[in-house]
């Protein structure tokens, strides 16, 4: 699976918004980002500079993160089992993923890639996964024994890590920074999770909307993520999708289809929406976001109710 698990993102200015005349007026770029169709739109009077940086950052950050490209530091970490001199992004996000780790109980835990690969190979080969592969996987779980250190950071035997529940947020949170950096006060980053810096035109926040719930939220200064547990199957068999709890004996089908979490940054919103696809009740979700300051569920839709 890519870094991202979503298919499009976009970096939207305020002013661009103002009016379809006005929009017109804006600078457009489209390529791809993350491994996805991307979309700028900018109306800045240095929107091509701040695009190109923006896009330099992302592909910065992917060096870090990416699974799918074999010098990144991710990449690496998991061939050599240490990483010396991790960068300082890294760290934080690896701080961060740990915070999420223990509130959750352990239901967010990057060293779920080995379960997560036995899986996904079980599914390419058009087979159920073998129960001995399965429970080899889980006996490397355990994010707690993962050394983290400015100087170094080293992993359990057998583990390997993915940051893919919570690094497409960090990359929107960096872009954002990068952008605020910049003078820009006004701006909606989404790459598959939102950062809404300012507000839009004539609003006290940018508009948003959660696929499945038809109200309309204002968000400001507040980052908002949804995770989607059968957005890809692995195992379609026992109805296994693609975010899985590390704690569960074998896998199985989630009992939410949709959560959305909204907090003061995207790679914690990220990871705790990642988190709740493991719970069974919304009181479940409160619970957990009730040990971090700040985050908020935001929607949350059984897989009955689709």
């Amino acid at each position: 699976m890519s870094l991202t698990r979503r298919r499009f993102l976009t970096i939207a200015s305020a002013a661009c918004l103002v009016s379809p005349a006005r929009a017109g007026q804006a600078y457009h770029w489209t390529g791809t980002a993350l491994g996805a169709k991307a979309q700028i739109v900018l109306d800045h009077p240095d929107a091509p500079r701040l695009a190109q940086q923006a896009m330099a950052e992302i592909d910065r950050l992917e060096d870090i993160f990416s699974l799918y490209r074999p010098a990144s530091q991710i990449a690496r970490l998991n061939a050599q089992g240490a990483l010396e001199a991790p960068s300082f992004e890294l760290l934080e996000c690896l701080t961060t993923a740990r915070l999420v780790h223990r509130a959750s109980d352990g239901a967010f835990d990057p060293t779920v890639q080995p379960l997560w690969t036995v899986l996904a190979e079980a599914r390419q080969a058009g087979r159920a996964p073998d129960a001995a592969d399965i429970a080899k996987a889980r006996a490397r779980l355990g994010f707690d024994t993962v050394d983290i250190d400015s100087g170094q950071v080293t992993l359990g035997q057998g583990q390997a890590l993915t940051l893919n529940g919570i690094a497409q947020g960090y990359i929107a949170d960096r872009v954002t920074a990068l952008l605020r950096r910049a003078g820009v006060r006004d701006v909606l980053v989404d790459t598959g999770e939102i950062v809404a810096l300012g507000t839009a035109p004539g609003q006290a926040g940018w508009p948003v909307r959660i696929k499945g719930d038809p109200r309309e939220r204002l968000l400001s200064g507040r980052a908002l993520a949804t995770s989607s547990p059968k957005g890809m199957m692995l195992d379609p068999q026992s109805g296994q999708g693609h975010i899985l709890d590390p704690r569960a004996e074998t896998p199985g089908p989630a009992r939410v289809r949709q959560v959305s979490v909204s907090a003061d940054s995207a790679a914690l919103a990220d990871a705790l929406s990642t988190a709740l696809s493991a719970t069974n009740e919304r009181w479940q979700a409160q619970a957990v976001l009730s040990k971090v300051k700040g985050a908020r569920l935001e929607s949350y839709i059984p897989e009955s109710r689709f």
